[in-house]
């Protein structure tokens, strides 16, 4: 039982920890790409450079520049990284939805960031053919999808097993 309480308040540490970088993330991207960071950037480089007469232009003058950089370089990975995968996710949500609501358009595309490279090759090439039978048609409404085209293909199957 004492077990069992520890690993609850574990998690719930977790879960705080979480939320709590969950902010602050969100904090600091919405910060960093803004224009008044990048003001305080600039400036920074003008006044360590503006400095570098007064300290001889020593490797300890340029080691905090360097050094400086380094760590807020390895750390902004990771929120940008975060940030990207927020984003993507979003996308593509957005786009199983449009997916999801439209009759024509082929539900096996949802969830496709899944599939493996030469999966997604395959699929590729599939909709270069579509685009060239589009370019085709004299109606710019018609539509060909991975559906109707295994429609298609099925009726050709069976004729000629037939």
């Amino acid at each position: 039982m004492a077990f069992l309480r520890v690993l609850l308040l574990y998690l719930w540490f977790i879960m705080k920890l979480s939320s709590l970088f969950e902010r602050f993330a969100n904090a600091a991207t919405k910060f960093t790409g803004s224009s008044p960071a990048f003001i305080a950037a600039a400036t920074i480089i003008v006044l360590w450079a503006a400095s570098g007469p007064l300290f001889g232009y020593s490797e300890t003058w340029q080691l905090v520049i360097n050094t400086g950089t380094t760590i807020i370089t390895f750390l902004m990975v990771f929120l940008i990284q975060k940030a990207q995968n927020k984003d993507g996710k979003a996308i593509q949500l957005k786009l199983n939805e449009l997916i999801a609501a439209h009759e024509r358009a082929s539900n096996r595309m949802v969830d496709i960031e899944d599939l493996t490279e030469a999966e997604l090759d395959q699929l590729h090439k599939f909709y270069v053919k579509l685009s060239a039978l589009a370019k085709k048609e004299n109606d710019i409404h018609c539509s060909h999808s991975i559906d109707a085209a295994n429609e298609i293909n099925e009726l050709k199957s069976k004729v000629k097993k037939s």
